[in-house]
């Protein structure tokens, strides 16, 4: 039939309920009042019961009168016959999955580009549904890699150094920076977030002479003052030549406070360790593996 106004929402229909606070009595008081004790559905100990005069109850009014009297250990709850509750909103557990169609998240729109982090999912949780932030959820790929060099030559000698001039982010064409990037003071290196990072380092050495080695060495810290040497890549020497070393290296790094790493460089005699801003010669790569 048409309506005037506006269309109304479809209701979803269900029995009023009383569950009874039992004691030793004969004599109850119901919620809603009936006209006679065929209104209601009367359960004790989940047995239902045979209504009117004579037999386990009657009712009138919101007087319910047992014909024998209960104990406090029963169990005992009615339901109206007569008493429908209308809602719009269904009853719990009454939504199947029969009743939901295959378009019901087919059809909506759809993201085209990274959900914000306070866009959220459902998920079961031992079968209770609840929702996630995305900001909890998303990851799996890297979010950091750095890469610098040696942007000049510097001298080496018998007794290590740490490498703390000369040094600048690669410049080159195809690289850029992922995510926040490495920073450098007096030859510490600072890691801009915690997780595993993969640090590799190569070296170009040119000998003065025939020495016996060039070493580029790792020391690192995990309370930002003692350093242990964790890498060390020696190459050969010989005069007229040029010799490449290269290592590398994962670091767990828990703080980004106390976890640093530094840089040596040391040769059995003085030698030179080749840098340049145009290319790598001798430079470092950082890239974040995932977290800690």
């Amino acid at each position: 039939m048409p309506y005037i106004g506006n269309q109304p929402s479809e209701s979803f229909t269900s029995f009023a309920t009383q569950e009874f606070s039992t004691s030793a009595t004969t004599s109850y008081t119901l919620d809603h009042a009936v006209t006679n004790e065929n209104e209601i559905a009367l359960f004790v100990n989940n047995v239902r019961q045979q209504p009117g005069s004579g037999k386990a109850y009657t009712a009138t009014g919101t007087a319910l009168t047992l014909s024998a009297a209960t104990a406090t250990t029963d169990t005992m709850y009615c339901i109206f016959l007569g008493r429908a509750l209308q809602t719009v909103v269904p009853a719990t557990n009454s939504i199947t999955a029969g009743m939901i169609g295959d378009t019901a998240i087919s059809g909506k729109d759809a993201l085209t580009a990274e959900p914000a982090d306070t866009d959220e999912f459902l998920v079961s949780d031992a079968g209770t549904l609840k929702r996630i932030d995305y900001s909890l959820i998303k990851g799996g790929g890297i979010t950091e890699a750095d890469m610098w060099y040696l942007t000049s030559n510097l001298s080496t000698t018998s007794s290590e150094a740490v490498i703390t001039s000369n040094l600048s982010r690669a410049a080159t064409k195809g690289f850029s920076v992922l995510g926040t990037g490495m920073a450098v003071s007096s030859g510490a290196w600072t890691f801009p977030s915690t997780g595993f990072w993969l640090v590799q380092a190569n070296a170009q050495w040119e000998a003065s002479g025939n020495t016996g080695y060039h070493g580029l060495r790792m020391y690192v810290t995990d309370d930002n003052s003692s350093y242990t040497l964790i890498s060390n890549a020696n190459a050969g020497a010989e005069a007229g030549y040029y010799m490449n070393s290269s290592s590398n290296t994962i670091i767990d790094v828990t703080n980004t406070t106390n976890v640093k790493l530094k840089f040596y460089a040391i040769s059995s005699a003085n030698s030179t360790l080749r840098g340049t801003s145009s290319y790598k010669y001798t430079g470092f790569t950082f890239i974040r593996l995932g977290d800690t």
